[in-house]
This record gives structure tokens, sequence and C-alpha cells, in this order.
């Protein structure tokens, strides 16, 4: 891809990226901080929970360093990252939500909320990952 000036980057786009950034540093760190309720809601069928805890918080923390990179090609690999990151730990999201069980309360409804507000997650990070044209 070719490199895009920082210049065509929206001040609205410019603070969705850094938003994003942040939020998957932050939660990228909070996987080796509180790893219990991160390894707890890993599917069962992959097994090895703290491997894939660890896993998703590099990758987490990784791709929104690089979205709050000054680089552009960094910015859209972060974005590409970011965009792979939230899709791999749907299933975890999902595992969650069927752990929680029926919505009968704000504890089991919030996990059943939150599944689909990753999607528009999804779409701001491979926004991102195409460039500010795209953002």
């Amino acid at each position: 891809m070719p490199a895009v000036d920082a210049h065509l980057e929206t001040p609205a786009t410019r603070a969705s990226r850094l938003r994003l950034g942040r939020f998957l540093v932050g939660m990228g760190l909070l996987h080796f901080v509180v790893r219990k309720p991160f390894e707890a809601i890993i599917p069962k069928q992959l097994g090895a929970p703290r491997f894939w805890n660890l896993f998703a918080g590099v990758a987490e923390a990784t791709s929104g360093a690089l979205l709050l990179s000054t680089d552009p090609q960094m910015r859209r690999a972060g974005g590409a990252l970011a965009t792979a990151t939230i899709i791999g730990v749907y299933p975890a999201n999902i595992q969650m939500a069927i752990d929680a069980g029926r919505p009968r309360s704000v504890a089991t409804t919030l996990p059943w909320l939150r599944l689909p507000l990753q999607l528009p997650m999804i779409r701001m990070a491979w926004r991102h990952a195409r460039g500010p044209a795209a953002a």
C-alpha cells in the first residue's frame, strides 16, 4: 500500500483511530493483569486457555499500539490486525454469553448485548486498515 499523508486524516478519523487504539492497548494489557476472567471465556474446544488469552492480549495491545503510530502504514497494519483480532476473539464473547445463560438480569443480559456491539468495532477497525480516505 502506498503511504498516505497524515494531513489527509480528518479530525474525526483521527479521534476514532486514537480511541480504538487506546481501547485495544488497554484491553490487551488487561489480559495480562486479570487473566482469570479472560481465560474463563476461551471456548473449551480450543484448549490451552492461558495461551489463547495471552495471544489475544498481545494481538490487542499490538494492534492498538500500531493504530497509535504516527506512520500511516503502521496505522493501516494496526487496523488490519485489529480487524482480525476482534473477529478472532468473537467466539470468546459468544462463549461468555452462553455461559451467562438466558438474559434474566443485568449481569446475564450484558454479555448478549455485547455481541452486536462488536460489529461496529470490526467495521471501524477495517476502515482504519483501509486508510484515511476509507475511514
